[in-house]
């Protein structure tokens, strides 16, 4: 099972994590990246290119896929205005043994850093910025090179 949801609605952990928990799963993986209050964020405001990003992420997806042996590979990503504390993704990988399930949720989560089309503006009291790629982010989705 590939899931794929990008939308400005909250997300729901336990709603989510009931689709993958299901059938011979031995192992769930999940990240959960959440907005943080850096140097005094307010607010942190997600864009995206609806339809590309999708696709995007499907592909991850689908990569993440044939690379592990997984029974689910889920993106759930967040977008629009979100304050400090509230859920930005979710990634959840289920499959027979914990390490393909750890490697893939890695994967996911490395990949659409770099590999989707999103757009961060932060913020800050009356002044807002947009953010720009970390080399962190490319350096981690880097190491996933075949």
């Amino acid at each position: 099972m590939i899931r794929v949801h990008v939308s400005p609605v909250p997300i729901d952990l336990a709603a989510e994590m009931t689709r993958v928990e299901q059938g011979n799963v031995g192992a769930v993986a999940s990240f959960c990246g959440l907005v943080r209050a850096d140097d005094g964020v307010d607010v942190l405001e997600l864009e995206h290119y609806p339809g590309a990003t999708e696709a995007a992420l499907d592909r991850i997806a689908r990569t993440a896929t044939e690379r592990w042996s997984l029974q689910a590979a889920m993106i759930v990503h967040r977008v629009g205005p979100m304050r400090p504390g509230e859920r930005i993704v979710l990634v959840v990988t289920a499959a027979p043994h914990r390490r393909d399930a750890l490697d893939a949720c890695a994967y996911l989560i490395d990949r659409l850093k770099t590999d989707a089309p999103f757009w961060k503006r932060e913020t800050r009291g009356d002044r807002a910025s947009w953010v720009e790629a970390r080399e962190s982010d490319t350096a981690a989705a880097s190491r996933w090179q075949a």
